[in-house]
């Protein structure tokens, strides 16, 4: 399974898997079939309607079609409805949201990728022959397609429900923000699927750091990280109960 490694802003190295030609391909027929559905449904409204109407019909749905990835990619976390159920998306090579420039640099390059003189052909080859799956728009916009579907083993999963009566080993973690605690959850739940213990120490030292506490004898970088998302959670869920 190709991987790519982001560097993200928090300093810590991050493994994802790369969505596979085949799983991109599959999300684009389902994109595209929604489109045919919405043409047969044009044909069967054609009787009902007037000429103008089935004109503008057609019209609204070209509109959509044609703006359909940059919508669906800016305003849904890099995912059309295709790539929500191939479970791919679309971020930034360090690894965050991309940015609106980004999206656009990448739908206006489906011109090369899809159209025009490649016909598919361009976009594909350039998936296959580069290391990060990426297309001409992928390489132009600094973006590549990920899967979000975690391989990481039920019993594995971090957040679990923290039991009644539950005291909290670090109050510090409290001081954490829901985007730290949703990195710390990224770099433990990349580790269940690469084994990188690198970014367990590094973003455990950095949350100590940050809170200045120290590592009980008796607790490792991993237990401290699932640890700290405990105490969190727990902190969070009393807060919100007042």
């Amino acid at each position: 399974m190709e991987i790519i490694t982001v560097h993200t802003t928090q300093n810590i190295d991050i493994d994802y898997e790369i969505g596979g030609l085949g799983e991109r391909i599959l999300a684009y027929l389902i994109d595209l079939a929604i489109f045919v559905a919405l043409a047969i449904v044009g044909g069967i409204l054609a009787n009902a309607l007037s000429d103008t109407g089935i004109a503008v019909y057609f019209i609204i749905v070209g509109l959509m079609l044609l703006f359909y990835d940059l919508v669906c990619e800016s305003f849904f976390n890099g995912q059309s409805a295709g790539k929500v159920v191939m479970k791919i998306r679309v971020i930034s090579l360090d690894g965050t949201r991309p940015k609106f420039s980004q999206f656009l640099l990448r739908w206006l390059f489906r011109l090369v990728d899809n159209f025009g003189i490649t016909v598919y052909l361009g976009g594909v080859v350039a998936i296959i022959l580069t290391d990060k799956g990426q297309r001409i728009g992928d390489i132009v916009a600094g973006t590549v397609v990920i899967r979000t579907k975690p391989r990481t083993n039920m019993n594995n999963l971090v957040f679990a429900s923290v039991e009644d009566g539950y005291q909290p080993v670090f109050a510090q973690a409290g001081q954490l923000k829901d985007t730290d605690i949703s990195l710390v959850h990224e770099v433990i739940e990349s580790y269940f699927k690469t084994g990188n213990t690198v970014a367990v120490y590094k973003m455990a030292d950095r949350i100590r750091e940050y809170l200045q506490i120290s590592l009980p004898p008796n607790m490792n970088s991993m237990q401290f990280l699932q640890t700290i998302i405990k105490d969190y959670s727990h902190i969070t869920a009393q807060t919100d109960a007042l």
